[in-house]
């Protein structure tokens, strides 16, 4: 463990070093290089992995792999270079290091308070999620969990490491059984936490700063929690409170006052969507009537068919019923046309017996289309012109 520095002391941002060897991966094609010491985290144990530069050069990816810890380089290490630089992003280490430890203290206590044991963890990007063994989470045991954590983060407790033996492990009250033999680490959190870890944590509970659990879900028998720690909280909270003080400013309300505003305007809106409703039907009862005065003013009192542009299709789907409500005699077929992408209704008044369905089966063939319904009322789509479709529903009708 000599050359892996982030166990050494996981606050060392800068480090020197000796390249071991570069080589270009077989399996991507990018190159990687080993040093003989290094402070970057190799992705692992639920933790990814740190970036930075090894002598100006990026850092993409680090991974342990057959016993050495590769770099992953933007572009290779000049010929010859012997002797590394190498810099951590020290913004996203600190971060995984909150997020990480913030993740022991939420594991501890579901386990402590309700005997929920962590199945897994997520360290992702911008949230983090553990699943628990439960089939259910109710909001005060999320509230309990999530109060004895700050509370733990509060009383600046240490958060100890340490390598044991196989053999000194009955010594400590571990959260769950460990899944090595040898090289055991633990990270303790003394009269709370105990537990083996390969991941890298701030020195004490009062640098994870804060925890905050955003939502859950459940997921089959368990249950997976949404949480952020540290500056991610204070990120969460800066952009939680740009957008209140938005809708604060367009509602013309105090923060205090906003969920009665939303109400308001949801209730108003609602009010709006029922008026225009009722005033968009009325209008397709005046069009269907429209529609039918100019088909007897022709003196064809049994078929009406009719191609549209620009509307919705639950228009045609409403003045199809409008008109066959209307004139019971009547057999209806509306298209609405959209390049050469169409859609039809076909509708019969009671007093027709023309079986609409039949007529749906046979106009799809026409446009390479799907469609059916029942003997009344009937749709379909396709492609091809609204007049072969119109060209077809006449002669099959008449």
């Amino acid at each position: 463990m000599k050359n892996k520095l982030f166990y050494q002391d996981p606050y060392i941002k800068e480090f020197t070093a000796t390249l071991q060897k570069q080589e270009k991966d077989n399996s991507n094609g990018e190159w990687y290089a080993v040093l003989d010491k290094t402070a970057f985290y190799p992705e692992g144990g639920g933790q990814p992995f740190d970036t930075g530069v090894l002598n100006d050069i990026t850092v993409v990816n680090v991974q342990e792999i057959n016993d050495e810890i590769r770099h992953y380089l933007e572009a290779p290490l000049p010929e010859g270079t012997t002797n590394i630089s190498g810099i951590i992003d020290w913004e996203r280490r600190f971060d995984h290091m909150q997020q990480h430890a913030g993740q022991h203290l939420l594991s501890a206590a579901f386990e402590e308070l309700f005997s929920y044991k962590t199945i897994s963890f997520h360290l992702g990007k911008e949230m983090c999620t553990i699943d628990i063994a439960t089939p259910e989470l109710t909001l005060d045991e999320a509230n309990k969990a999530e109060g004895l954590v700050n509370q733990i983060i509060l009383e600046n407790r240490m958060i100890e490491t340490k390598w044991v033996s196989k053999e000194e492990l009955s010594l400590y009250p571990l959260r769950k059984e460990l899944s090595v033999k040898e090289n055991i680490r633990l990270v303790i959190v003394p009269e709370y936490d105990y537990n083996g870890c390969g991941g890298t944590h701030p020195n004490s509970t009062a640098e994870v700063s804060a925890l905050k659990i955003m939502n859950w879900e459940k997921q089959k028998k368990k249950v997976r929690i949404t949480f952020i720690c540290g500056n991610r909280v204070l990120k969460e909270l800066h952009e939680k409170q740009k957008v209140i003080s938005e809708l604060a400013i367009q509602l013309n309300a105090p923060q205090a006052s906003m969920v009665d505003g939303v109400k308001r305007l949801l209730e108003q809106n609602k009010e709006l969507e029922k008026t225009v409703k009722e005033q968009t039907n009325m209008l397709l009862e005046f069009e269907a009537d429209s529609i039918l005065s100019e088909v007897e003013i022709k003196g064809d009192l049994n078929v009406i068919g009719k191609v549209f542009q620009n509307r919705t299709f639950s228009d045609l789907q409403i003045l199809a019923r409008n008109i066959t409500n209307t004139n019971e005699n009547m057999n209806v077929l509306l298209v609405l046309e959209n390049n050469e992408k169409l859609q039809f209704v076909c509708a019969r008044g009671k007093a027709s017996e023309i079986n609409m369905n039949m007529i749906t089966k046979r106009l799809i063939t026409e446009i390479n289309g799907k469609g059916g319904g029942t003997v009344d009322f009937a749709q379909g789509g396709g492609r091809g012109t609204g007049d072969i479709v119109l060209q077809a529903f006449i002669r099959l009708v008449k």
